[in-house]
């Protein structure tokens, strides 16, 4: 039997994308800047990727911009920002438990001058209102925080924030790291007052190497990438076009059948939140049913170090996560989990399992079976050292 539960570190690549990025590679390889046939034919998928990307989201083809993935549209959207906003202020606001790749991206304009507020969150992960609304001053031109947590599934009211926010000052811009919730939620950035959006090919069963952001046409954005002026000189270097291809069809089947494949995964979550719990020292950090997102489940297994767990179900084929994947892979203290206010035992016993559209019952049940007959032998073992 095999499990693989770590779709949110990456999905498998839908057959139907590998095979149109070969024919990309294989026939239609032309650079999109060259004015001949070959040239033409690979910049029809950068557009036709666009026309899916941009009627998914409801916007304007001309506010996707193709980047290398969720860190760069993060560091783009973020960096990019800030610095063509700094002349109305140098105050950002961002929560406590972002993705590395925005944490690290405010610390490097903490360093340039920026003074950066970082929110708390209550015990589900979610921002504190209150704290948001003494931290906005004169001075805020960016506020930055995720739609859904990589670590335990939480969603922020991105809606709720961007109303207040606007409404104290219509020029701040809002960005939102949708690398865990596209695909998983329905995100309409015009009419959710999100002017800058981060995604990720790879977490919705793309490629690796692609992602975008959405950029509102009314946002002002610097390149933070120079050269040859392609994407209108907010992003140069030669388009990627076979993962350009793969994540217009990648967001097009992630959106297709979109109900049905939702409620499977929250019905396959909340069944497996319930047999987990089931077992003895064992709890969840996520919501059940729509409070939180879909497909994310945070488990600490309370006696029984994460890094432990993780190989102990490894040798059994069945793959998890015990934080980000995308962080350094050096043993650190989780922010999203100290943010939520779980003890250091509670952090150090935690493990990610993560759904996808294909994920079955019958590997949520090998998976929970093969932690019922280990557990205790486990527990005995870190004692024991």
């Amino acid at each position: 039997m095999y499990a693989y539960l770590d779709n949110s570190a990456t999905t498998k690549v839908s057959e139907n994308v590998v095979n149109l990025m070969v024919k990309v590679m294989s026939d239609d390889y032309g650079n999109p800047s060259s004015l001949h046939m070959k040239g033409v034919e690979a910049e029809k998928y950068i557009k036709e990727s666009k026309d899916i990307i941009a009627k998914l989201l409801k916007a304007d083809v001309k506010e996707i911009i193709y980047t290398s993935g969720g860190t760069e549209s993060n560091n783009l959207a973020i960096i990019g920002a800030a610095l063509a906003n700094k002349r109305a202020g140098n105050r950002i606001i961002t929560s406590s438990i972002e993705h590395p790749s925005v944490l690290a991206t405010m610390k490097y304009l903490e360093d340039n001058g920026f003074e950066v507020i970082y929110l708390p969150v209550d015990n589900n992960g979610v921002v504190d209102m209150e704290a948001l609304k003494e931290a906005m001053t004169k001075e805020t031109i960016l506020v930055s925080v995720m739609h859904v947590n990589n670590e335990i599934g939480a969603i922020e009211p991105v809606e709720e924030i961007s109303k207040f926010i606007k409404s104290v000052n219509n020029e701040v811009v809002f960005h939102v790291d949708a690398i865990q919730s596209f695909g998983k939620l329905i995100i309409h950035p015009r009419k959710m007052g999100i002017d800058l959006l981060s995604v990720s090919g790879h977490k919705i069963h793309g490629p690796k190497g692609i992602g975008f952001l959405y950029a509102s046409s009314k946002v002002k954005l610097k390149p933070i990438i120079f050269g040859g002026g392609q994407q209108k000189g907010m992003r140069s270097g030669t388009e990627n076009v076979p993962g350009i291809a793969g994540i217009g069809l990648a967001a097009k089947e992630a959106y297709g059948n979109f109900e049905e494949k939702i409620s499977k995964m929250t019905e396959l979550k909340d069944y497996f939140i319930d047999r987990v719990t089931a077992l003895e020292n064992v709890s969840v950090n996520s919501c059940k049913g729509t409070e939180g997102a879909p497909h994310i489940i945070s488990v600490s297994f309370i006696g029984v170090r994460s890094e432990v767990m993780l190989h102990s179900l490894e040798d059994k084929n069945i793959y998890v996560s015990s934080g980000s994947a995308c962080s350094s892979n050096k043993p650190s203290v989780s922010a999203t989990l100290k943010g939520i206010g779980l003890k250091p035992e509670q952090i150090d016993s935690t493990v990610r399992f993560s759904l996808s559209y294909d994920t079955t019952k019958e590997e949520l049940d090998y998976a929970v079976d093969t932690i019922a007959g280990m557990i205790e032998m486990l527990r005995k073992f870190t004692r024991r050292k």
